[in-house]
């Protein structure tokens, strides 16, 4: 025998919670009836469980009971959001997944160790924003050779040969956001002033 869906499940258990949730009140069927505009007969076939509860019937009495339209139906609670991930490594650099679900953008963070200096550029379909979070990295597009430092942010088109690595003596933290081609990415980080450019 099939389970039953989890909407089929709240669906079913409505009627006994509208039940439970009027006499705790101590509210009869005619007054509910005559405060929600809904014949005492379609009130007693859905707490009964002979009537399909829908929103039109749900609304008046949830609003006559003053109570939240989830409270009448058992809404799932909302699942722990947090990702749960294990570290890789993928060519001598730790990968932390930050996205749970495939998507057009993924989100991880990149540690890369102090020996992995020697560039290797690469293209591929997609769009990159990454942002440092410590360290120093060193970032090949194309022809900009550029050194950035924690808290500096850059976009690019992947189908541009590029490569980043580590640029000082220490590892290299990046936080990466990657999309489809197209898939622009919107986040920026906190521009530099002056003064912290010119040190």
């Amino acid at each position: 025998m099939d389970e039953q869906s989890p909407i089929a499940t709240a669906l079913a258990q409505v009627g006994s919670r509208l039940r439970r949730i009027r006499t705790e009140r101590g509210v009869s069927l005619s007054e509910l009836a005559e405060a929600t505009g809904i014949s005492k007969s379609t009130l007693s076939r859905l707490e009964t469980g002979q009537r399909r509860p829908s929103l039109e019937l749900l609304l008046p009495i949830a609003q006559a009971h003053q109570v939240p339209l989830d409270e009448l139906v058992g809404a799932p609670e909302v699942g722990d959001p947090r990702i749960r991930s294990r570290p890789r490594v993928r060519n001598g650099r730790t990968v932390i997944p930050l996205t749970a679900h495939p998507g057009p953008i993924q989100a991880w963070k990149s540690i890369i160790p102090a020996d992995q200096k020697t560039p290797q550029p690469i293209t591929h379909e997609g769009y990159e924003w990454l942002y440092v979070l410590s360290g120093k990295l060193r970032l090949i597009v194309a022809d900009h050779d550029l050194l950035m430092g924690p808290g500096e942010a850059a976009e690019f088109d992947t189908r541009l040969p590029h490569w980043f690595g580590p640029a000082g003596e220490s590892p290299v933290e990046v936080l990466n956001l990657f999309g489809r081609q197209g898939e622009r990415m919107h986040v920026r980080a906190r521009p530099r002033s002056r003064q912290e450019a010119a040190s």
